[in-house]
């Protein structure tokens, strides 16, 4: 029995060494690819394409329902309520990291990767890169990736100038942009923008780390 547990503990040792050292490779892999990703950010920010293009109202709602302490967090958050497992910097780590970015074990190069953006992008950056990025699913021309770029698309204007639906509609799409329609009568769209809705005026919260789909809003 002692040998079991002696072999058991050194796989469990092993394993732990594996995962700290794939973490360890995202980390560096984010420090050599920071450059880059800096000079990408700035002509963002320089084009007003980052959080500060939302305004400050839509922006703190961008917040409550993508990651709610992102301004005050490493990288990581396992804690905060409606959090889920992915920070925005993981998700852009996703976006920018990999070329083909599987779930599993790449959780942990992703992680690692976060915390190096985090170490050498300021959030204004992070943000600025995330929004550019991310997915935003099938507009009236085909798929569409970019929140600002989605906004223009299907309402025509900027998200700061759209009205406060449309605006809850952009964040819906982002927890499954393949899953919903913007500017089709989509129930389950409607569902999802009522329970932000309910969120962001404070009327209701989240249940527990995990609630992403905003049960606690139902």
């Amino acid at each position: 029995m002692k040998r079991i547990l002696k072999v058991v503990a050194g796989v469990v040792a092993l394993v732990a060494v594996a995962c700290v050292g794939y973490g360890a490779y995202g980390y560096l892999d984010a420090l050599s690819d920071a450059d880059d990703l800096r000079v990408r950010a700035d002509a963002l920010l320089a084009a007003d394409l980052g959080g500060a293009s939302l305004g400050d109202e839509r922006y703190r709602q961008l917040l409550a329902v993508q990651d709610p302490r992102f301004e005050q967090h490493g990288g990581v958050d396992m804690t905060t309520p409606g959090a889920g497992l992915t920070t925005i910097s993981q998700s852009l780590a996703k976006r920018v990291g990999f070329e083909n970015f599987t779930p599993g074990i790449g959780k942990i190069r992703q992680t690692g990767y976060a915390l190096g953006l985090e170490s050498e992008l300021s959030k204004a950056q992070i943000m600025a890169l995330w929004l550019d990025t991310l997915e935003m699913g099938r507009g009236p021309d085909g798929w569409v990736t970019g929140f600002h770029r989605m906004s223009e698309a299907v309402y025509g204007a900027s998200p700061r100038e759209i009205e406060d639906e449309h605006y809850r509609s952009l964040l819906a799409v982002l927890i499954a942009p393949g899953r919903y329609r913007l500017g089709t009568q989509d129930e389950a769209l409607a569902d999802r923008v009522e329970r932000i809705g309910r969120l962001v005026s404070g009327e209701c919260a989240p249940l527990d780390n995990s609630d992403v789909w905003l049960d606690g809003c139902s």
